[in-house]
């Protein structure tokens, strides 16, 4: 299912019209456990009418850029570039530094390669981020999709450093930070001037469909970044919405405790099945097991759909289930699977 080449959109999780291809008889409604969004969305109160019958307002613009910044602890609205989702600021990121060798940690979201691929770099993937030789574009995801790997604050500070004294860049996509423990994002260390760090506002509550993210960096990287997205860089509905939704520090916080709660839940649910749990976070769980390619296929049959890695055959990645009922028929799919002999 995945390609390396760089014009072509990767097939990622969540699209259940692929499933019902994949399995044209399972059962519906499909439970999505393909990918690791929050399944309890933040509550969508009323705003105004004219959200949708007005051009989306610079006030508006500047309020959700307010809230990121207080919210994701980046020093002021300033370094804050609003954007339609994280996903199309990648390769906008990536273009920020002239073509040169890049490197991706990997393995990870594989959209981090391509879009350094379609800014003209020469990109190599590596699994470490020690070694990076004279690459002047060095592309992260912390914490890192789809094994969970965190990488410390210091030494991607460090890396920064040295990218600056060769003129490089670093971008570190953030999509997953939100519930991780405090200090652990880059967000408020970007005196330096060549970070860039990615937030996605859709994963953590629960609302991917409206497409809102940010990238927070140097006021002048900022700018740049801004210039190309123009006057309108989000709609009216997702400025309004995020704006509130960023400044909710009390649902922002129950979140954390109740999806930390059902990530251990999940883990009990695998380890029940035999699963070997070995990364993730706690919006996603990822195991490995030589029978994972039937076990996709059981699932899949069965009505619930999660992410498989054809790069990675013994990989799968398992969402949060959003409720009893979805809950308790992943446990007897699981409980039914016949184990290849």
């Amino acid at each position: 299912m995945f390609t390396d080449a760089v014009g072509e959109t990767l097939p990622h999780g969540g699209d259940l019209g692929i499933a019902r291809q994949l399995f044209p008889g399972a059962p519906e409604p499909f439970v999505d456990l393909s990918t690791g969004i929050n399944p309890w969305s933040y509550p969508l109160a009323r705003f105004p009418g004219d959200a949708f019958s007005r051009l989306p307002q610079q006030d508006a613009v500047t309020a959700v850029a307010a809230a990121a910044a207080k919210a994701y602890g980046t020093p002021s609205a300033k370094h804050v570039v609003v954007a339609p989702g994280s996903q199309i600021l990648l390769a906008l990121v990536a273009s920020l530094a002239p073509p040169s060798k890049a490197i991706v940690a990997a393995p990870t979201y594989p959209e981090l390669t391509r879009a350094a691929a379609l800014a003209g770099h020469d990109v190599r993937t590596m699994d470490t981020i020690k070694h990076c030789g004279e690459a002047k574009l060095i592309m992260v995801a912390n914490p890192n999709n789809p094994d969970g790997r965190r990488f410390a604050r210091k030494s991607l500070l460090k890396l920064a450093q040295e990218l600056h004294g060769r003129g490089g860049l670093l971008v570190v996509d953030e999509a997953f930070m939100d519930i991780e423990p405090p200090g652990a994002s880059l967000a408020p260390e970007l005196a330096c001037g060549n970070i860039v760090v990615l937030r996605s506002f859709g994963k953590f509550f629960g609302l991917p469909g409206l497409r809102l993210g940010f990238a927070l960096t140097a006021p002048p990287l900022a700018r740049r970044l801004s210039a190309v997205l123009g006057p309108w860089p989000a709609s009216g509905p997702a400025l309004a919405i995020g704006a509130k939704a960023l400044a909710d520090a009390a649902w922002i916080a129950r979140t954390r405790e109740r999806l930390a709660k059902a990530a251990a839940s999940l883990d009990a649910i695998l380890g029940k099945a035999g699963l070997d749990v070995f990364g993730g976070t706690d919006l996603f769980r990822l195991v490995r097991s030589e029978v994972a390619p039937a076990l996709f296929q059981h699932l899949g049959r069965a009505g619930i759909y999660v992410r498989a890695f054809p790069d990675h055959g013994t990989w799968l990645r398992f969402g949060l289930p959003a409720n009893a009922r979805t809950r308790e028929r992943f446990k007897k799919a699981l409980a039914s699977f016949d184990q290849p002999r």
